[in-house]
């Protein structure tokens, strides 16, 4: 039997050849390294959030204080380089994103577009969940739906049969990774039909189409499929905010969950309810709402001083700057400047408004900031921009934007539940401690 070309295998077939140099690099690691020590734990790092500790094993991306996020070594500016768009487009798509995170390797365009077809093929949702998300109130949070919607989905789990039929350890990835790509195929669907109930009550949903990819299909569903430039943002969005490394909460709450064994629709449902929290996924609708309001307050002829003089406003109110400064980054963040890019090549956002304040205020922000001097990173992160630019494009109900963020997010978390399996990570369990426990350890 010949040997199939690089540029047609498909992402399981890439998987069964990339898996096994990892399972040995993991195995050499244990053996001859076990010991080694990489970092202190300190008292700070106990009660405050366990920020810093380096104690998890995320392999897909590695986010570096300086110079932000990598994805298996690939900086932004790199996977806008070589990762293949969608046909006619120039982004980066989730399927390129989602192979890369994966495998390690950069698909060729025929493998992404491949891949679009198999998510397309396994695009539509069960009828008892169109049924059980048509059922709730609209008034009910959309992340709180999508939460809801992606649990059910776990009567569809390959690995949760197979587990209770009895399945080796070894087999373990191949049926968390048939859940892992039918969840994301779905969650457009699932994603666009909240959209529908909540916001356009009684308008139809459009069936997927399999000529375009996840993306674009989810940009029709939403009823914006005929704004290119809006799912050219989408795009980027998704294939940008898919992954950044695994300690942040929606990650790591997929991976602790995924640890006992449960399988994906489970895990990546708390995940969704992480993300939903306002320190996390709602930074940018927080952004959004707060550069509105300085917009109402100021028109739009805004100078960098009117700027200086609300920012100093909202922090001596007591408020934070919405989409400022980040639990890592300690300059601009690249996915910022990626999306910033974006906008300063098309004319519609060089001339919105909205998009020119969140420019002047990027401008502005980071001075203020440093000589308030309660911030370690005065810099933009990637919400100072994200949320506004779907505004400006119609897309504008607040309370959705984080479902979005959960659409994208699902592509760094259920691929490294795939690897979890792979390489047979354990259940994850640190050990805690009370005040007076500490107080002893002092002492000692």
């Amino acid at each position: 039997m010949s040997r199939r070309l690089a540029s047609t295998k498909s992402l399981k077939e890439t998987l069964q050849e990339v898996i096994p140099a990892k399972q040995e690099q993991l195995k050499r690691l244990k053996t001859e390294h076990g010991q080694a020590v990489i970092g202190d734990v300190k008292i700070e790092n106990i009660i405050g959030g366990m920020r810093g500790l380096k104690a998890m094993l995320w392999d897909a991306s590695v986010l570096d204080p300086n110079e932000g996020i990598r994805f298996h070594g690939l900086s932004i500016a790199d996977c806008q380089k070589v990762l293949p768009p969608a046909p006619g487009g120039k982004e980066i798509i989730a399927e390129s994103m989602l192979w890369l995170l994966l495998t390690g390797q950069v698909p060729t365009t025929e493998q992404t577009r491949q891949l679009s077809r198999e998510l397309a093929e396994k695009g539509e949702l069960p009828s008892f969940v169109e049924s059980l998300v048509d059922s709730l109130p609209t008034s009910l949070h959309p992340m709180t739906q999508l939460g809801i919607g992606v649990a059910a989905l776990n009567r569809e789990s390959a690995f949760q049969a197979a587990y209770e039929k009895g399945m080796k350890k070894s087999e373990y990835w191949t049926h968390t990774l048939e859940d892992c790509i039918n969840l994301i195929a779905k969650l457009p669907a699932l994603a666009a039909r909240i959209y529908r109930n909540v916001y356009q009550p009684g308008n139809s949903l459009p069936a997927i189409d399999e000529d375009l990819d996840l993306v674009g299909n989810y940009s029709n569903m939403l009823g914006h499929g005929d704004n290119h430039n809006l799912t050219e943002y989408l795009r980027l969005y998704i294939a940008l905010h898919g992954d950044h490394e695994g300690g942040n909460a929606s990650a790591h709450t997929a991976h602790l969950v995924g640890s006992t064994l449960s399988d994906p629709y489970l895990s990546y449902s708390a995940a969704l309810f992480a993300l939903a929290g306002p320190l996390h996924g709602l930074a940018n609708q927080e952004v959004l709402r707060w550069q509105l309001t300085m917009q109402q307050e100021m028109g739009n002829d805004v100078s960098h001083e009117d700027i200086k003089s609300y920012l100093w406003k909202t922090l001596r109110s007591g408020q934070v700057v919405p989409g400022y400064g980040h639990g890592v980054l300690r300059s601009p963040d690249p996915r910022f400047v990626a999306l910033q890019e974006f906008c300063d090549a098309r004319p519609e956002l060089r001339n919105s408004p909205i998009i020119q304040l969140v420019k002047k205020t990027s401008e502005v922000a980071p001075g203020v900031l440093k000589e308030h001097g309660k911030t370690k990173n005065p810099y933009p992160n990637v919400d100072a921009t994200s949320g506004c630019v779907l505004y400006h494009y119609g897309l504008t109900e607040f309370k959705y934007y984080t479902v979005i963020f959960g659409v994208s997010r699902a592509l760094g978390a259920l691929t490294q539940l795939v690897w979890a399996r792979a390489l047979g990570l354990p259940i994850e369990r640190p050990k805690s401690y009370s005040l007076d426990a500490l107080e002893k350890l002092i002492k000692q």
